[in-house]
């Protein structure tokens, strides 16, 4: 993607601009987006995404792809794949600078070696839980370990033999020594290494240890030369450490971490931790579910690239967490696609209906619209015949007063087509409708010029024009805004029942039979709606990307 989006300013960008205006790091802006390979990318990394690629774009600067790729018990070959697809998806190119920390292996074992041999390292034979419990608390210093002033050779001896294989898993940690009455715990002499002996996606069984994150992460930053390491807020009491790393090995031209707050979405959740337990226990049908805030759920539920980076911008960067309402992320989609997407005739929920001054037999070629937002779509030829399906909800025998659409005696006007007035009602031996019969006025059509007006307006297919196809209707996923908030309740105890209905035999228009998996439309009064990838030549299937109405405009409006 080369064109520069319009940005508002924020402090990420004030900070970037000062140093370009001192001249620090010679005038280069160098970021990186470096997930973990443990998971799917969701909304929020999107959030990241396109901050530290579009910040790199706005200052003609690089951003690479890392994958931090340090504890292979949790990584996949999946989740890599999934992120490079996830990331080329949104639009964003790292050129010939995709990483993984494990490339940095040996020399992350070097700058450990030269730690040890500096007095700022130590081997511990502690167990996990001994070095749990001698951290201390926030209000008391932990306590040193008996092993945290052995002398350096000897473990530099222990720490090369780790390496070796000689010990058992967990017998040995390598830990730097920093201090253990630090105020922030991180400072307490953390874990730098463990043995680990399991196999990793690129490296195999070369190594049985393996380095720590808020090791590897900051020099992983200065191998590839990052100037802005730009990180949520969590990672906020963590920069102490980053630095400590750099600054330890006497590294020049160290990285900045910056931190901002991550992006907290209302009705989801966002840890991958609780989406993976969606997926495992079959609450969802898995990570690409459209209900998931996964970014390849996103795309499967009809979302364009365009419309998540639009909804980063609109949210912009913070220093202070907040709860973001999806209903901003609602209207970026509708707002894109309201530009692009192609209208189509369908009824979901069809009913039907029978022009009984209609000739048998004929068929009228009429013309529709094919975007109104966009006239260069042109129109296309929808057909006319006597017997059509409308939706059931466009009925009432007992309609309430304000209800405009078809009732007995009532009538309405067909979209693009003509005025019709229903006259019978036609039940079976159950007392259910099966079918309307009404009478159309041949003056009132579409575009001749007739003044006739009425007050509703319905759309329809014809029924010897439209096939069959499935359509989910998508919904939030939870019932609550902040389904993690909620005491004494399990957050998937608020699972929103309703956030899949299933619609068989739906009627769409024959123009579209030939649809693709990711074609995207406007079902004319009915919302917005992609083909899913479960679609075959012979079966269609259709996800609600998102319905018409539009809270987020109507806020926007009051404001």
């Amino acid at each position: 993607m080369d064109e520069k989006q319009t940005s508002s300013t924020n402090f990420i960008r004030e900070i970037i601009e000062e140093d370009l205006r001192n001249n620090k790091n010679n005038g280069r802006v160098h970021t990186r987006f470096p997930p973990e390979p443990n998971g799917y990318l969701h909304i929020g990394h999107a959030k990241a995404i396109c901050l530290n690629f579009g910040i790199a774009r706005d200052y003609n600067g690089l951003c690479n792809l890392r994958f931090d790729d340090t504890n292979p018990s949790k990584e996949d070959v999946e989740y890599v794949d999934s992120i490079i697809e996830d990331v080329r998806w949104l639009g964003f190119d790292w050129g010939d600078r995709m990483y993984y920390a494990s490339d940095y292996f040996q020399q992350l074992y070097e700058f450990a070696i030269e730690l040890i041999k500096k007095g700022k390292a130590y081997v511990d034979p502690s167990s996990p839980e001994e070095i749990r419990e001698h951290k201390g608390t926030l209000s008391e210093p932990g306590k040193e370990s008996p092993y945290r002033n052995r002398p350096i050779e000897e473990s530099l001896d222990l720490f090369i033999k780790m390496k070796e294989g000689k010990f058992e898993d967990g017998s040995y940690v390598l830990r730097a020594k920093i201090d253990m009455s630090s105020p922030n715990i991180h400072m307490r002499d953390p874990v730098i290494y463990r043995i680990k002996r399991v196999t990793h996606h690129r490296t195999g069984d070369k190594w049985c240890i393996y380095p720590m994150y808020d090791y590897a992460h900051p020099l992983s930053d200065w191998i590839e030369g990052i100037t802005h390491s730009l990180c949520t807020l969590e990672f906020e009491i963590h920069r102490p450490l980053y630095d400590w790393f750099l600054e330890a090995l006497e590294l020049e031209n160290r990285p900045r971490q910056i931190e901002f707050a991550r992006l907290n979405l209302s009705y989801t959740v966002m840890s991958k931790r609780k989406l993976l337990e969606l997926v495992e226990e079959g609450i969802v049908s898995g990570w690409d579910d459209p209900r998931m805030p996964t970014i390849c759920g996103l795309r499967r539920r009809g979302y364009t690239p365009e419309s998540i980076r639009n909804f980063a911008d609109k949210i912009g960067i913070s220093k202070r967490d907040s709860l973001t309402d999806v209903a901003l992320l609602e209207h970026s989609i509708r707002e894109d696609l309201n530009k692009r997407a192609q209208r189509v005739m369908a009824v979901l929920n069809p009913l039907k209906v029978i022009i009984t001054n209609y000739p048998e037999g004929k068929v009228e070629e009429l013309e529709a619209v094919n975007n109104p937002e966009d006239p260069s779509m042109g129109k296309r030829k929808i057909y006319f015949s006597r017997e059509i399906y409308v939706e059931r909800d466009d009925f009432r025998e007992d309609p309430p007063k304000d209800f405009h659409r078809l009732f007995p005696g009532n009538e309405v006007r067909l979209k693009y087509a003509y005025i019709i007035k229903c006259n019978e009602v036609i039940k079976d031996s159950s007392g259910n409708i099966i079918e309307l019969h009404c009478t159309y006025d041949p003056e009132t059509k579409s575009g001749s010029g007739s003044k006739r007006s009425v007050k509703g307006t319905i759309h329809w297919v014809s029924i010897p024009h439209s096939f069959d196809a499935e359509v989910r209707l998508y919904d939030r996923l939870f019932l609550v805004e902040n389904p993690l908030a909620v005491e004494g309740k399990d957050f998937k105890e608020l699972i929103n029942p309703d956030s899949l209905k299933i619609l068989k035999n739906c009627k769409i228009e024959s123009n579209f039979i030939n649809v693709k998996p990711g074609d995207r439309f406007q079902f004319e009064r009915l919302g917005y709606f992609c083909v899913d990838l479960d679609s075959t030549d012979s079966y269609k299937v259709f996800n609600r990307t998102v319905s018409l109405k539009d809270t987020w405009a109507k806020i926007e409006k009051k404001n």
